[in-house]
């Protein structure tokens, strides 16, 4: 019998999907060369990672770019810089997304003039820009203008797409965070189908795109998604967000075309889920994270990109993403999985589970929509409170064990490591000479450009700005002329102005009256009566650009539970906002988040200030994803206690913060 013949299998494989690495450090040539060598061995399209600079709107010699530059992704300040990224690459030929948000608009302007450069025709360019900038208020922090200032850019870049770029994506709505930040899978889908209730809205009343076209449009919003361990639950995620995908744009928005209103979707597997202990159970993890967005064909993502297994320890070295590549492959090629039609249709289970999600998916977005949309939801912090208060009930589960995560709070005993023998050469290192040749190169670009043409352009961007015309004919101006990333964003800044958004801290529920919390707290209101303070005093900090807040308010939650009077002003501050809170505050320890490896140039920079201020006596401790040989360097200059993610018993966490205290006060 012809084995092709077997009853059940289709008669052609479905079609792989396009296989991604998350890739981009140090310099776009650094950056351009790992491309080319992932391409050489299979990869299927590009994901471009831009480090933190680029994606808040600075150019690598601001001040707030110290320690940033090159450190989660690739910099790029101008033109020349993206000529460098895609040189080589036939940008008409491949398939290229940009983890880019609040300066997506800037970033498509260059890879389009690049691609046009090449004698690319951008209708025929295929790819994505993120350009979600909802979840940025809530998880990755990467905002720069106000919610409504935002979507006005985001609904021009679908605008000039729809003309232009047929075959982009102008907008990747990003699920993906949510979960990260706490959200259950009834919070993702209903949070993200609000966020993309609201860029629709946005599109349709701006007037910019007739009404009978806005099945195109639909067609062109894809989502991104995370997958979590739970497998069998992220399928039905997958299959419940399909579903209501369906019924929103044909109700909402007359969407009559079943193709248009298909659900259409990339994924990254949970990158934060990953362990620092125990790291080679990643594989396992990635693997399962995997098949819960492949196993079902009529749910099954177009676009996977995973994470590497050492990910929890520091940026993966190319042989780290090519072993997260042959996963891919060995699932799409030598499996028979692509052979077969859904696996789950008619399941009874699954059924069950997808209409769970579906329904509670359901009354979370009327929720939303009943505040008035996802705008104000936001500015009112109700869906950042949401996801702190999940994430704290998460983290509860796992400290008592309900939630096991193996090799961290269960099976903990473990032989040496093969994989992490090597210390820190088992992830790549970022030469620090990369940001001070990133910032003499962006100060040669700005000399030798035409500086009247400059100003031109950045005038008429700020005119614009100022009225309801789209933004996207005079930001590919200021491509042209040469203005860099912080230039454009900082004229938009002028216009729109920046936004600070809610903590959610507010949202954080206590943990409970356990046994343990109960001791933590007497020990606080003794230390504090001891001291003659009304109470103990807790600046969290995070210096720097990094926005993965989610530790750190996590910390500040638990902190107030055990009694402690908390003082967090949100992310992206400076050494010297920190050590004037600090000051100011009369705070008895400070505490610094630090995830995206600046830590050897963000920390000293406080230590340093609070000596200039007469405060060395002032405890510092740090948390962060910090290898151990900076570990030792921070202790060095310091520091007086480092935590990484295996301290993951948060209210161990706090004890431990009061000893130093005590320590620091001769107790």
């Amino acid at each position: 019998m012809d084995e092709k013949a077997l009853p059940g299998r289709l008669p052609e494989r479905d079609r792989p999907w396009v296989m991604r690495t998350y890739a981009g450090h140090s310099s776009a040539a650094a950056t351009n060369a790992l491309f080319r060598r992932n391409l050489a061995k299979g990869q299927t399209g590009l994901s471009v990672a831009f480090d933190l600079p680029t994606q808040t709107g600075y150019d690598p010699d601001h001040e707030l770019a110290v320690g940033e530059v090159g450190r989660v992704g690739v910099p790029v300040s101008q033109l020349g810089d993206a000529r460098a990224l895609f040189d080589g690459i036939p940008l008409a030929e491949m398939n290229t997304s940009m983890t880019i948000n609040a300066p997506a608009m800037w970033l498509l302007g260059l890879y389009s003039t690049v691609a046009t450069e090449q004698g690319a025709e951008l209708s025929r360019c295929a790819g994505t820009t993120q350009n979600d900038i909802i979840k940025e208020y809530l998880s990755r922090g990467t905002y720069i203008f106000p919610p409504a200032a935002s979507l006005r850019l985001t609904a021009d870049v679908i605008a000039y797409t729809l003309r232009e770029m047929p075959r982009w994506n102008p907008v990747n709505i990003c699920s993906y965070h949510l979960q990260e930040a706490g959200a259950t899978p009834v919070q993702e889908v209903g949070f993200a189908l609000a966020t993309a209730v609201a860029v629709l809205d946005t599109v349709r009343d701006s007037g910019q795109v007739p009404a009978e076209r806005m099945g195109d449009v639909v067609q062109r919003i894809s989502f991104f998604v995370n997958a979590g361990v739970r497998f069998v639950e992220e399928i039905a995620k997958m299959r419940a967000f399909g579903a209501l995908w369906d019924e929103i744009t044909r109700d909402r928005y007359g969407v009559e075309d079943p193709r248009q209103r298909r659900f259409r979707y990339g994924v990254q597997v949970n990158s934060l889920g990953l362990t620092e202990a125990q790291p080679e159970n990643n594989v396992q993890r990635i693997v399962l994270e995997m098949l819960g967005v492949t196993f079902s064909r009529d749910a099954r993502a177009r676009a996977v990109q995973l994470p590497a297994w050492n990910e929890a320890l520091g940026l993966p070295r190319p042989w780290d993403q090519q072993w997260s590549l042959r996963m891919q492959q060995v699932l799409a090629y030598e499996s028979d999985l692509l052979e077969y039609p859904d696996l789950f249709a008619g399941s009874h289970v699954m059924t069950a589970l997808v209409d769970g999600i579906v329904g509670g998916a359901r009354v979370e977005l009327a929720k939303v929509l009943d505040m008035g949309g996802v705008v104000a939801a936001v500015e009112t912090g109700y869906l950042k409170s949401a996801l702190v208060a999940s994430l704290a009930q998460r983290r509860h589960r796992m400290e008592v064990g309900s939630d096991v995560v193996v090799g961290v709070n269960r099976f903990t005993g473990t032989e040496p490591s093969p994989l992490t023998a090597a210390g820190a050469e088992a992830v790549e290192q970022v030469d620090p000479a990369v940001e001070a040749t990133a910032a003499e190169s962006v100060r040669r670009w700005r000399a030798d450009r035409d500086a009247a043409a400059v100003d031109a352009a950045l005038t008429r961007l700020r005119a614009t700005a100022a009225t309801e015309e789209n933004l996207m004919a005079a930001t590919l101006e200021c491509v042209r002329v040469g203005v860099t990333t912080g230039e454009w964003a900082g004229a938009l800044r002028q216009i729109f102005g920046e936004y600070r958004a809610p903590t959610g801290l507010a949202g954080g529920a206590a943990s409970g009256g356990g046994a343990e919390l109960t001791a933590l707290r007497a020990r606080v209101a003794a230390t504090a009566r001891e001291l003659g303070s009304g109470r103990l005093r807790l600046l969290v900090g995070k210096p720097g650009l990094d926005g993965h807040s989610n530790g750190a308010e996590q910390i500040a939650v638990r902190a107030r539970d055990a009694g402690f009077e908390v003082v967090y002003q949100g992310i992206r501050l400076t050494a010297g906002q920190i050590v004037a809170a600090a000051v100011e505050e009369d705070v008895d320890l400070v505490g610094l988040s630090v995830l995206s490896g600046s830590h050897l140039a963000a920390v000293p920079a406080v230590l340093d200030g609070l000596r200039a201020a007469g405060r060395p006596d002032l405890p510092v401790v740090v948390g962060g994803i910090i290898p151990a040989p900076d570990a030792e360097q921070l202790r060095a200059a310091g520091v007086a206690r480092v935590f990484t993610p295996k301290d993951f018993a948060l209210t161990g966490i706090i004890d431990e913060l009061v000893t130093v205290i005590r320590e620091a006060n001769d107790r």
